[in-house]
């Protein structure tokens, strides 16, 4: 009890001062989350949704897995609980000395990488209160792609097929049309890539309750993009055989929505382990790209179907190859330094899902402030001048 009363007197005193700008919520890993939400509920109560609240998670050196699996296995919990934050790192902050492991030292490099990443990402603009989206201005090694297509495409198999082992796997859980990601971080010829493996845009339209989720996602996603520094490559992975109207929703939704033309996009053609020459199939099929408007900087003609017999193996082992140079060829070098990330790309983003909805739906301002409140962490007030810019965007559309 005086630990809290404490904490109100000290929320209170920088209140008066100078503001807070933003609030770290430091947790031990080992501990259940349920416990996390008192001191998060005295918190949120005294700054009402108008700093930015952060999560980080200590004590995870010794985990098993990689420790941002810590944020996936309790994320929803989380959020069960009542508990939004404009972000989070896990981490570890013990001491490394002469007889520490190998692994130790690179969680603990992780971890720095991770915290700094997590103060940029929330620095306050132009000394007011609310929290931005901003592109990380330090140089990084690692290169990150956002790989999409529809269901079905062999998204993950392409992630595998590029890392030489079995990293992706597919997920039940990530519904369609909701923008929901798994990352993977690969090193193939001296360079680390991140993939960010999306769930497409079908063909069916969205529900309402799809539509807010939606929304919610698309700023995850984008914040995470920025917080990693943005995108240097656009990944489009289409099955032989399989066209719809959805092969030129999902080209426009990442290529023109998410990164505004700035980014260099190439096609993967799955499912050709049938074919005699793989690389056959563009000189009789690529026609159809250009009916649909679609234009990519290069392609690769490939099988990522592994575990085949004889000459289909030897197909998949050309794959790689394949698949590697067009990555190698076209990833921008300069950290793409013409993507922007931020609101202006959510605002662009939500509108464009808008346009998914199965019935021609009006959304109710209050319905989305309520999402990026809830859901994202976000300042009501950015919330707020969100609303009213994808508001506005509608209006204009409904006139069109």
């Amino acid at each position: 009890m005086q630990g809290q009363k404490a904490l109100k007197v000290l929320l209170k005193t920088l209140k008066k001062n100078r503001g807070i700008h933003l609030l770290i919520y430091c947790v031990h890993g080992t501990k259940d989350v349920k416990t996390l939400q008192r001191n998060y509920k005295l918190v949120q109560s005294k700054v009402k949704g108008k700093v930015p609240i952060v999560l980080v998670v200590t004590g995870l050196e010794d985990r098993e897995s990689e420790m941002e699996d810590w944020w996936r296995s309790n994320e929803a919990s989380i959020s069960a609980l009542g508990m939004n934050f404009a972000g989070h790192a896990c981490i570890t902050a013990v001491t490394i000395d002469q007889a520490d492991t190998d692994e130790h030292r690179r969680r603990r490099e992780q971890s720095h990488d991770a915290v700094y990443k997590l103060f940029e990402h929330c620095r306050p603009q132009n000394g007011t209160r609310v929290h931005r989206v901003t592109p990380i201005p330090v140089a990084r090694k690692t290169k990150n792609i956002v790989l999409f297509g529809e269901a079905g495409a062999g998204k993950s198999s392409v992630v595998n097929l590029m890392a030489g082992t079995d990293v992706a796997f597919t997920s039940p859980g990530m519904q369609r049309c909701t923008l929901q990601w798994q990352d993977y971080t690969i090193n193939f010829d001296e360079e680390s890539y991140k993939v960010f493996d999306t769930i497409g845009i079908e063909e069916s339209g969205l529900e309402m309750e799809e539509y807010l989720v939606a929304v919610a996602n698309a700023y995850k996603f984008i914040k995470a993009l920025d917080a990693e520094g943005g995108v240097d490559l656009l990944l489009f992975c289409v099955r032989a055989g399989r066209f719809t109207a959805a092969l030129q929703s999902n080209y426009r939704f990442f290529y023109e929505f998410l990164c505004e033309k700035k980014v260099p996009i190439v096609l993967a053609i799955t499912n050709l382990e049938r074919e005699q020459k793989m690389e056959d199939w563009w000189d009789r099929e690529h026609s159809i790209f250009p009916r649909y408007d679609i234009h990519v900087a290069g392609h690769a003609c490939i099988t990522a179907a592994n575990g085949l017999d004889g000459r289909h193996q030897q197909l998949y082992e050309e794959s790689r190859i394949t698949i590697r140079e067009l990555v190698k060829e076209n990833i921008t070098g300069d950290h793409n330094k013409g993507w922007t990330g931020g609101n202006n790309v959510l605002v662009s983003l939500v509108r464009a899902l808008r346009k998914l909805l199965v019935t021609n739906t009006h959304i109710r301002k209050m319905n989305l402030i309520g999402q990026l409140t809830k859901r994202c962490g976000m300042p009501r007030e950015t919330a707020g001048q969100l609303a009213d810019m994808i508001e506005q965007g509608e209006a204009r559309l409904d006139a069109a």
